[in-house]
């Protein structure tokens, strides 16, 4: 399994040569402007929520790729309805993809399209695929509905967001890691703009001095599981 960072929450995952997309806003992230939204690859597209900066070029490259758009009903039918492919999902529910099982969970935010239609509820993902176990937060509060996830799962990667005003910040995301029993945690939905920017050797040592490894991507960078 390999995971690319896009930049703000934008990732790129790849399973068993399937190509998935995380909440693309890649095209107005000045910087992410090195990467080029019209070269990436995609089978399919996860949402977690509505806002503009998680479905900004979701059209665009969906219509390019084909790509099946995975997310809750409201998401889902909303681009079904300007002629993409998609997969509706909701709270608790799984599904059993090509590329491995998705689980869409909970999560504590608010969820509407840009023009301020109902974007449904907003949630995360925990993917068991490649024997690899992930858990996409999306944009969240901290939640003790994470306590349920090690329950079903066991992960090797959690990913959080830490830039705290509309999510959790560095000290709740060391509490999710805690909740969800996974030490090895990716952040995201940091430093975009002025709201949400961090201290990265801050957010590393916190992380450190709790035992636990916090790893901020430079845009366009990978890693492996």
């Amino acid at each position: 399994m390999k995971i690319t960072f896009y930049g703000h929450a934008s990732l790129g995952i790849t399973i068993n040569d399937v190509n998935i997309l995380v909440d693309p806003f890649i095209s107005a992230n000045e910087k992410a402007s090195h990467i080029n939204v019209d070269t990436l690859k995609a089978d399919y597209i996860l949402l977690t929520h509505a806002h503009q900066d998680h479905i900004l070029d979701v059209e665009a490259i969906a219509k390019r790729t084909n790509a099946v758009v995975i997310s809750n009903f409201e998401i889902v039918s909303h681009f079904q309805n300007k002629g993409l492919e998609g997969h509706p999902m909701n709270h608790g529910g799984s599904w059993d993809f090509e590329f491995g099982m998705v689980k869409y969970v909970n999560a504590i935010h608010t969820s509407s399209f840009p023009d301020g239609s109902y974007g449904g509820q907003p949630g995360g993902f925990v993917i068991e695929g490649e024997h690899k176990n992930i858990y996409i937060a999306g944009d969240t509060a901290l939640t003790m509905d994470m306590k349920l996830i090690p329950m079903q799962t066991k992960l090797d990667l959690a990913i959080l967001p830490i830039g705290d005003n509309f999510t959790m910040g560095i000290d709740d995301a060391i509490l999710a890691s805690d909740f969800v029993e996974c030490d090895k945690v990716l952040g995201y939905h940091f430093d975009t703009f002025g709201y949400i920017e961090i201290n990265h050797e801050e957010a590393k040592r916190k992380f450190f001095d709790k035992d636990k490894d916090l790893m901020l991507l430079d845009i366009g960078e990978s890693l492996e599981l």
